[in-house]
């Protein structure tokens, strides 16, 4: 695991361990942002499902100026630590161990808004409907921001939303990737 672009591009990125933990490979990654992106001049964006915070490190490193990184598990949360440190970004992020759902309420107290919010639950948990609805339904995302899903490629996200269309579906193999944006 490696990041794949910007101030940061070739750094390794330590992964969490055990096998708990499914990091997006090198090759989705990019593709992911070369679809948003593939760079941004500042903006803030939510790791939801961070992992060993892979995906929020690389929008870092494409430009994004802050980040906040959340996943339940210790061994996660000191590794998204050691990654943020060891690329110079630990000045630009928050990182909580907490439910995504609890976290989405403490994010919605701050009456927080994000450029790029990343969801990569285990893909045994069906969970983004909810979390989507969640994420408009508070007003989460601003008006140019963009939501990346990444789920198994055998589940199907075909909900309609009021407020998001469908920017970009991809799978890579086993997983899938759904790209959406404010209609």
């Amino acid at each position: 695991m490696r990041v794949v672009s910007g101030s940061c591009k070739g750094r390794p990125l330590k992964a969490v361990p055990g096998n708990q933990t499914r990091p997006t490979t090198d090759k989705v990654k990019e593709s992911i942002f070369n679809i948003i992106g593939p760079y941004f001049e500042g903006g803030r964006v939510l790791d939801l499902f961070a992992g060993s915070g892979g995906l929020g490190i690389e929008a870092l490193s494409r430009g994004m100026e802050q980040g906040i990184f959340v996943d339940r598990d210790q061994k996660a949360i000191q590794t998204i630590k050691a990654n943020l440190e060891a690329c110079g970004f630990a000045g630009q992020a928050e990182v909580y161990r907490n439910e995504s759902e609890r976290a989405l309420k403490a994010i919605i107290k701050r009456e927080l808004s994000f450029d790029l919010i990343l969801l990569d639950p285990p893909y045994k948990k069906h969970v983004l409907e909810n979390l989507l609805e969640s994420i408009i339904e508070n007003r989460l995302l601003a008006e140019n921001g963009a939501i990346v899903c990444e789920y198994a490629s055998e589940y199907t996200l075909d909900k309609e939303f009021e407020e998001l269309e469908i920017w970009r579906q991809e799978v890579y193999g086993i997983t899938a990737v759904t790209i959406f944006r404010h209609k």
